[in-house]
């Protein structure tokens, strides 16, 4: 159905090509994953499917892509619209109307599909996806996830034989991830859809694919095979196959399911191994200044019975929340429970309908933003929204002005965070995840005491995310809080001290991280999955209980 051969990218003004030797098939009816770290062309080569790499995004591509029989440079991507439906990383860049059902039904009415067929498809892919409460909703109004489910809808109504996609599963919560992945495998199994699709939440997706195509570096050639073969030489690979090989585990298990079964000498080894509480919130790293200054030292921010209505829908409902020095705390909860509008409001970018946000004794939204840099920093969902300058250069150099930092602080935290990105680079030329990361450099630039972070692992690779997690780790262990809203369980497991639940913008659990997830069906990572009853949260963990001589 897809075939690439021998197809290269070069973009204009690029040293040398994006990707080169893409070699590899993707038979009908099957789902193929496409993987690899963060900046190696994978969403270069989804977008060669659908005709938008070169036709749309310029740049010379050589070789050949055919898509059921079309070659790709000789149909420009509406002449492939019948045939590919495809969403982007960013489903904002995607919407083309204000409401959600006038969105299902807009890919239809180019295609001029009967009005009874669409009405028909529309009220299908409501149900498929979960959005029939959502139908009449302004676009503008839908949470981050919401509007990815939109924009997978969107494409899906139009019933192509061909669906790329591109991290489907970033933006949503763990269920509503569940929900699209099984709505794909239906595609896949009972109809017969070919569905190509990048992801770097593999936990999330590499039990449903039926083979990998693994990009393992820019420019290389890509490896492709059944998911565990692939996966037992990938550079990327999810918890469940981490702990595989520590445990050298033959076949590398998927599924949590399959891992189980081979875990019992494990689980035997560890019960010897853990010390009792093992997995319990962890001592919060703090600074020496601070453990001295007092053993309850003063808030960095407090929320007091807030309560926040935004056209009419209740956001926020009395939420109180205490953030003190060194504290990491993980917003859990399922897409539109409340967690972005809580950290704006911490920020200062949503007022409180009633009860009180105070970071001291600023209150966010009355403090002018030459004075709030320095008290709290706030990375977005779209980091775009941060990014205003031409080079990486430039970006740098106006957040040490902003900041009133030294020359050269920000690039040094760029190339912390993001090795290799050259200082001309234009951030629109860059990966989600790279513009992620510059975007927290940026923000990292004026040290806010309190720093908030909207999905900070979206677009990231495990490495990349290893580099995030030990930044925001020697902020902690500085004295700096962390408030971080995400739906990666993982994440969670490996950084939070504390996690709070929330549901209808209401809290609905705060306690330790061990002492939630464990507990929690939707929010609990591989490794608790695996190794349960025992309280085990990551692979780190369990690696230095077996070899402890190696910490």
């Amino acid at each position: 159905m897809i075939r690439f051969e021998d197809v290269s990218v070069t973009y204009d003004g690029a040293a040398g090509p994006t990707v080169q030797g893409i070699d590899f098939e993707v038979p009908e009816g099957e789902l193929v994953l496409l993987a690899g770290p963060s900046g190696v062309g994978k969403s270069t080569v989804l977008g060669a499917v659908g005709g938008l790499v070169p036709h749309f995004t310029g740049g010379t591509l050589r070789g050949r892509v055919t898509v059921a029989g079309r070659d790709t440079r000789t149909h420009k991507p509406r002449e492939l619209a019948d045939v590919v439906g495809t969403v982007g990383q960013d489903p904002l860049a995607h919407f083309v109307t204000d409401t959600v059902e006038d969105e299902l039904a807009y890919g239809m009415e180019s295609l001029g599909l009967a009005p009874d067929v669409m009405r028909r498809r529309v009220e299908e892919t409501l149900d498929l996806l979960g959005l029939a409460g959502l139908r009449n909703r302004p676009i503008a109004t839908l949470s981050g996830g919401q509007q990815q489910r939109v924009a997978i809808g969107s494409v899906l109504t139009p019933h192509p034989s061909v669906l790329v996609l591109d991290e489907p599963t970033s933006a949503l919560d763990p269920a509503a991830a569940e929900e699209v992945l099984a709505v794909l495998q239906r595609l896949v199994h009972d109809l017969g859809t070919t569905v190509l699709m990048a992801e770097h939440r593999l936990e999330r997706v590499i039990q449903y694919a039926d083979q990998v195509v693994l990009l393992p570096a820019p420019g290389a050639a890509p490896v492709v095979g059944p998911p565990a073969e692939v996966m037992a030489v990938s550079p990327v690979y999810p918890p469940v196959v981490a702990l595989g090989r520590l445990a050298a585990w033959t076949p590398l298990p998927l599924t949590v399911r399959d891992a189980r079964r081979k875990a019992g000498h494990l689980k035997q080894q560890l019960e010897d191994a853990a010390p009792e509480g093992r997995g319990e919130l962890r001592d919060k790293p703090r600074t020496t200044r601070t453990r001295e200054r007092s053993a309850h030292p003063t808030p960095i921010g407090e929320v007091r019975a807030l309560s926040v209505t935004r056209a009419r829908v209740q956001a926020l409902d009395h939420i109180d929340l205490t953030i003190t020095p060194g504290e990491t705390i993980a917003l859990m909860g399922r897409n539109g429970a409340g967690k972005s509008t809580l950290l704006n409001a911490l920020v200062g970018l949503v007022k409180p309908s009633s009860g009180t946000v105070l970071l001291g004794e600023a209150k966010p939204h009355r403090t002018a933003p030459k004075d709030l840099v320095r008290k709290v920093g706030l990375v977005p969902q779209e980091p775009r929204d941060l990014l205003c300058a031409d080079t990486v250069t430039a970006e740098c150099a106006a957040a040490d002005k902003d900041a009133g930092a030294a020359p050269g602080t920000c690039r040094v935290l760029v190339s912390e965070l993001l090795p290799g990105v050259t200082d001309d680079a234009h951030p629109r030329d860059l990966s989600e995840g790279q513009r992620l990361a510059l975007a927290l450099a940026v923000v990292l630039t004026a040290r806010p005491p309190l720093l908030l972070l909207d999905e900070p692992t979206r677009g990231l690779d495990y490495a990349a995310k290893a580099r995030l997690v030990a930044v925001l780790r020697a902020l902690a262990a500085d004295g700096h809080a962390i408030v971080l809203a995400t739906h990666d369980v993982e994440l969670a497991a490996e950084l939070a001290h504390r996690v709070v639940l929330l549901a209808e913008g209401e809290v609905i659990a705060d306690g330790p991280t061990a002492g939630i997830v464990v507990s929690s069906p939707s929010f609990a990572p591989q490794v608790t999955k695996i190794l349960a009853p025992q309280r085990w949260l990551t692979v780190a963990q369990v690696r230095a209980a077996l070899h402890p001589e190696a910490g």
